[in-house]
């Protein structure tokens, strides 16, 4: 039985198999570490293929379809330059990160994913 893409991205999210999609904190979002995600996930062939698409850019291009958008976490940054070069350090780490809203994904209200449907 197949499901839909974003029934697919659910369970990934749901899985511990995976390191480069995630829920964000508050649920609300997914959060995905695009060069992990390459490797892990659309790098896959055969039986153990999850998505039909292999580039990051169709993928995305697949979620816009699905009404999500890309929203930009929100980061304060502090004034002192100990507490900046650390922050800065942790900032650079998590830029490979990107994070998509939908209205109708979120991880409190799974029945709302009957309604994440293709545009």
């Amino acid at each position: 039985l197949s499901c839909s893409f974003p029934q697919k991205l659910w369970k990934m999210l749901e899985s511990d198999q995976f390191q480069s999609v995630w829920w964000s904190n508050d649920g609300k979002c997914v959060a995905i570490n695009e060069e992990l995600f390459k490797e892990e996930v659309l790098g896959r062939e055969g039986p153990s293929q999850i998505f039909a698409k292999k580039s990051m850019k169709s993928f995305l291009k697949l979620m816009k379809l699905y009404g999500f958008t890309e929203i930009q976490q929100d980061s304060q940054r502090s004034a002192s330059l100990p507490e900046f070069l650390v922050e800065e350090a942790t900032y650079s780490a998590r830029s490979q990160e990107r994070y998509y809203y939908s209205p109708s994904f979120n991880r409190e209200h799974p029945h709302l994913l009957e309604k994440c449907k293709r545009e």
